[in-house]
């Protein structure tokens, strides 16, 4: 199965960029997504290497090697943000950490979209795990991108649209990490990060689309705050989970 369908959710299996650059113009209203992080591409001796071909890991992102070369991780990601961009009517949150296999590819999509960047968000996860590596700062932030395709309103740091009061919405959010609702994706986020963009952001009835949708957290809370959801995702294995998890709402 490549697709299911129910009261307002969809969820669609296969390439994400393919998928979009289908879809109309400003068919949806929002993305709240979190892309894979390009965690299996390391560097030894001074070379980006796959964790892979080093020694035998499990990756995060089981069933996917999620270890791109860094011009190929920085190409991808510019085509899906152009195409989200294209789609999107409003904006676009993209949440992701900076790690080794895509740090100058990520700064790099920063300065390719400088002027579509509309604020960041730092999402303090108050607790990080311990590096791996000697001398190196563990890491306990991550990055909420947010990009509108209207390059005025870029300009400014005041949304057009937003439910949040004057003075009470800070741009760095302290939310814990959650353990993951699946032994095959450990790295999810918790539902309080999305439901924060979802209540602050976005209004009932709107369509929010997460194009690396993984086990369908964002979905569940578009479910449980009456917003409409379209997830697309690779892994058969997450999708499926996604759908039994959406069956028990």
């Amino acid at each position: 199965m490549n697709f299911w369908k129910i009261n307002g959710i969809k969820l669609l299996r296969g390439n994400c960029y393919e998928i979009i650059k289908k879809m109309k113009n400003n068919s949806i209203d929002h993305v709240i997504t979190s892309p894979p992080y390009n965690m299996n591409l390391r560097i030894r001796n001074g070379k980006y290497c796959s964790r892979q071909i080093v020694k035998e890991f499990s990756t995060k992102y089981n069933g996917f090697d999620d270890n791109l070369p860094m011009e190929e991780y920085f190409e991808f990601h510019k085509n899906v943000i152009n195409e989200l961009l294209r789609i999107t009517r409003k904006y676009i949150f993209y949440i992701i950490q900076p790690v080794t296999g895509n740090k100058r590819a990520l700064y790099k999509l920063l300065g390719e979209f400088n002027e579509n960047i509309k604020e960041v968000i730092i999402w303090n996860k108050v607790t990080g795990q311990p590096a791996m590596a000697k001398n190196v700062m563990n890491s306990v932030f991550e990055y909420i991108i947010v990009f509108t395709k209207d390059k005025n309103d870029s300009i400014s740091r005041q949304f057009k649209e937003s439910n949040f009061n004057r003075g009470t919405l800070n741009n760095v959010w302290n939310v814990k990490r959650k353990r993951s609702v699946s032994n095959e994706h450990s790295a999810t986020f918790p539902e309080e990060l999305v439901e924060n963009i979802i209540l602050n952001f976005t209004n009932i009835n709107e369509t929010i689309l997460d194009p690396f949708s993984g086990t369908g957290t964002t979905g569940i809370s578009c479910i449980k705050n009456n917003r409409g959801y379209i997830g697309i995702e690779l892994l058969e294995n997450y999708f499926n989970t996604s759908i039994n998890r959406f069956k028990r709402f």
